[in-house]
């Protein structure tokens, strides 16, 4: 590491835990005159005290939320590592990251074969209602204010949202996938979230921490110090994404995942029989 000398900046993508933290630290303290660190949303307790949620918010205190909780302490150690001179640091917080170059269409299972039963027009599970709120941005946009960060003076040793602002509901979100696959919009099966965490247990992890909250972030100053936009509508860039998949192999096939309807069946038969019992 030492042979390649001296950087300019240094964009960390990969560190998720304290441990690789202080590794970096070690790594390029002395040696970048400025360390961008991805961090997320993710890091501020759920659900908030208050929306939009800015940076000043508390932030995640549980370990069973590992991923919030070991991003949220790595941010505290190099802001510590910013205030003793070790590091000169900015923390980018991105929300859902999508576009193409990966397997990012999220849902409230994981897989993005949900994608393939919405063009084949079959149901799809949502947690909850719907309604909670959640969003998005084009990988193409959260990247312009990584640049914006990189030697930026305003930046240093501050966190900054880089948050989608179309606040969609979860509904609106499926919708969109629908548009942009030129399909109907899909008939939604909404399973209570605590249930559903019954039935899924693992694979609705994520539903549970943080899916089922309401995800709403002032950007405000991204947009001002590192001139940060929102520049591709949700619909666009889900096309771009699924054309992605599908020229890459990446699109699964719903058929490779039964559990999916027997979910579903479950859910509407204790429906059928809940009713017929209280059938006045």
């Amino acid at each position: 590491m030492a042979s390649a000398g001296h950087f300019d900046g240094v964009i960390d993508m990969f560190c998720f835990t304290p441990a690789e933290l202080e590794s970096a630290i070690r790594a390029f303290k002395g040696r970048t005159d400025h360390y961008v660190f991805c961090s997320t949303v993710d890091v501020y307790t759920k659900p908030a005290a208050q929306y939009p949620i800015t940076e000043e918010a508390e932030r995640q205190p549980s370990p069973a939320f590992g991923y919030a909780f070991n991003k949220a302490r790595c941010e505290e150690r190099l802001f510590r590592a910013h205030e003793t001179g070790e590091l000169a640091v900015t923390s980018i917080r991105p929300g859902h990251t999508y576009g193409e170059g990966g397997n990012n269409l999220i849902h409230s299972l994981p897989g993005n074969f949900y994608v393939d039963r919405i063009r084949k027009g079959l149901p799809i599970i949502v947690h909850g209602d719907g309604s909670s709120f959640w969003p998005t941005c084009h990988r193409d946009d959260v990247a312009v204010a990584f640049v914006g960060a990189l030697g930026n003076d305003k930046a240093l040793g501050r966190g900054y949202h880089v948050a989608g602002e179309e606040w969609m509901t979860w509904e609106r979100y499926n919708e969109g996938i629908a548009e942009a696959l030129g399909a109907p919009a899909p008939e939604m099966v909404r399973i209570p979230t605590d249930l559903l965490l019954r039935i899924a247990g693992r694979r609705a992890e994520w539903t549970e921490w943080n899916f089922k909250y309401n995800n709403l972030f002032d950007n405000s100053a991204a947009r001002a110090d590192l001139g940060f936009r929102v520049t591709i509508p949700w619909v666009e860039g889900v096309r771009r994404t699924i054309n992605w998949l599908e020229a890459n192999g990446q699109l699964e096939v719903c058929e490779d995942h039964p559990y999916y309807d027997r979910i579903i069946a479950a859910w509407q038969a204790a429906g059928d029989r809940l009713e017929e019992e209280f059938k006045e």
